[in-house]
């Protein structure tokens, strides 16, 4: 049971399109961790028994929902010998064997606390190098430690030397091999499955080789079905026009990072009958390019391919955001956390990046962020807004995030299903932090 609370006094940023903020608010929250109350003072009445904290002055938000990370890596940047195909092998190699389990446990444990700390109380994975995701999951909910609500992946699919290949990733090659790997996957635990439909940035060995399709339709397609079947979405990294119109005609229902759109594209964005829910939702991820566009390559230590890669996705990004806003398409938001330069305390620089460089308001950032990626997910009936009934997935700040997403860099308390975590610490690194400060 948790320990029933009130909050008096906040303002509620509500998280809607409009960037409403209700101003002096009494939050009551319940021996189940659910939001019994929310109103005036004189509207709320406080059982006794009941902590009281005081946010006068202050502001609460919905946790944050971050619709696409990875939890494998912390952020910094990797020497630039790992990046060989040789090394990756290597790296494969130990990773899915005995000897990298405890380390990915290890890895996976620290990653989520430290979202959840910086004020992340859900986090879809997606693109994990086994099952690690899943037994952090798996643990949080036998109550071992408080943690985010967790939707885990498990290894994406991809073809064979496609994007995440080998060290994130089922190969499939082949309609069935589709199915097969799905249903792997499904087997293991996850509530997510993830493709690579194009070629990536990380890992790519040629310019021009991000965006390019890598997976057909078809076998894009036995995959949305099988998962389809199973009540599971389907988010497919997608980087060109092209690959993304394949992935929509397939069934996916999220594309995560985006192109600019044609006439088609948009269509079924907003009526794609193969999807799961009827229409298919853009989560762009800028923190996962923009670093290795605006920073020096003598300080990120990547080669011209992956530079040229980086540029030509960044401005493909933007237009997909540009023409998601004109035609009304549903935005989530995810960081892409655990590349370099993304680290998992710093989502709020995506909110940031998605209004200063993507064009969106700040309170659409934010809804992104808690009512559309709940929406998403799943999970709007349990989370995503301060409402009656919902589970108190809350965080508090000294400043409106509307007026500068920064407030979030240090939270007053975070609450996860009604649980507090009181002065809540991350492990930083001043030296990331300081280059994306320039950004």
């Amino acid at each position: 049971m948790t320990i029933p609370f009130v909050i008096v006094g906040a303002n509620i940023v509500t998280g809607d399109r409009a960037g409403t903020v209700l101003a002096d608010r009494t939050v009551l929250v319940d021996g189940t961790g659910s939001i019994a109350a929310v109103g005036s003072r004189a509207e709320v009445a406080i059982p006794s028994g009941h902590r009281r904290i005081d946010a006068a002055g202050r502001y609460l938000t919905p946790g944050l929902i971050n619709a696409h990370a990875h939890l494998f890596s912390d952020g910094k940047p990797l020497p630039a010998f790992m990046t060989s195909e040789a090394m990756e092998s290597a790296v494969a190699w130990f990773l899915h064997g005995p000897l990298g389990r405890p380390l990915l446990d290890t890895r996976t444990k620290k990653n989520v606390l430290t979202q959840l700390n910086s004020g992340v109380t859900t986090i879809r994975s997606l693109g994990d190098a086994r099952y690690e995701v899943v037994r952090a999951r798996n643990a949080i909910e036998a109550g071992k430690y408080l943690g985010p609500r967790l939707f885990p992946s498990g290894p994406l699919l991809a073809v064979s030397g496609g994007h995440g290949a080998p060290q994130i990733s089922l190969i499939s090659d082949s309609p069935w091999d589709g199915r097969k790997n799905v249903r792997i996957n499904l087997r293991k635990g996850v509530t997510a499955i993830k493709i690579a439909a194009t070629g990536g940035v990380t890992d790519a060995r040629a310019i021009g080789e991000a965006g390019r399709p890598q997976m057909t339709e078809a076998e894009m397609t036995a995959i949305c079905e099988e998962a389809h079947n199973a009540g599971i979405l389907v988010a497919a990294h997608a980087q060109s026009a092209e690959g993304i119109a394949d992935c929509l005609r397939a069934g996916v229902d999220t594309i995560e990072h985006g192109a600019g759109m044609t006439d088609e594209i948009v269509a079924l964005f907003k009526d794609n009958p193969r999807s799961l829910r009827g229409h298919s939702t853009l989560i762009p991820t800028l923190q996962a390019c923009l670093p290795l566009v605006r920073l020096d390559r003598r300080i990120t230590g990547i080669n011209e391919i992956v530079q040229a890669n980086a540029e030509m996705i960044l401005d493909e990004m933007l237009a997909g955001i540009r023409d998601a806003l004109a035609n009304d398409i549903e935005i989530g938001m995810g960081t892409d956390s655990a590349l370099t330069y993304v680290t998992h305390y710093n989502t709020w620089r995506e909110l940031d990046l998605l209004s200063r460089h993507g064009g969106m308001s700040p309170a659409h950032a934010l809804h992104a962020a808690t009512q559309v990626n709940a929406k998403v997910l799943g999970i709007a009936d349990i989370t995503g807004s301060v409402d009656v009934g919902k589970a108190a997935d809350l965080v508090l700040l000294d400043a409106n995030p509307l007026e500068g997403f920064r407030a979030y860099d240090a939270p007053v308390l975070v609450c996860a299903r009604g649980e507090l975590i009181e002065n809540p610490t991350v492990t930083r690194f001043a030296q990331i932090d300081r280059l994306l400060d320039r950004l």
